[in-house]
């Protein structure tokens, strides 16, 4: 099993910037997919962004292309999602999820592990 667990978060104004991380255990960080995703209330979970298991490709959802950056650092089995010029639209509770499969992976049913999430609101 694996166990993700999350940090970061919490209340910052438009513009302003956050920085997520997830760390992992009980699995081989390296050999997952890691992604991240959002829910609002009353909204149904979106994807944001992804890594490949080496670091070396991404994607992110049109929504927050050129503002978020996504990094991970195998030796740490973490991951993190950097969040800048941050929008009242970006609120929501943020997830870390991993995956064995890859590729292009952005549907939440094709993620095996899920962290806690953690809330980000941002102000008008």
């Amino acid at each position: 099993q694996v166990q993700l667990v999350q940090s970061g978060g919490g209340l910052v104004q438009a513009g302003g910037s956050l920085t997520l991380s997830c760390a992992a255990s009980g699995g081989t960080f390296s050999s997952y997919t890691m992604g991240w995703f959002r829910q609002a209330p009353g909204k149904e979970r979106e994807f944001v962004s992804h890594i490949r298991r080496s670091g070396g490709g991404t994607k992110y959802a049109d929504s927050v292309k050129g503002r978020f950056t996504i990094s991970r650092d195998n030796a740490k089995n973490t991951v993190y999602l950097q969040m800048n010029s941050l929008k009242p639209e970006d609120t929501a509770r943020y997830f870390c999820a991993a995956t064995a499969r890859f590729g292009v992976v952005t549907t939440t049913g094709l993620y095996d592990y899920w962290g806690q999430g953690t809330q980000v609101t941002v102000s008008s």
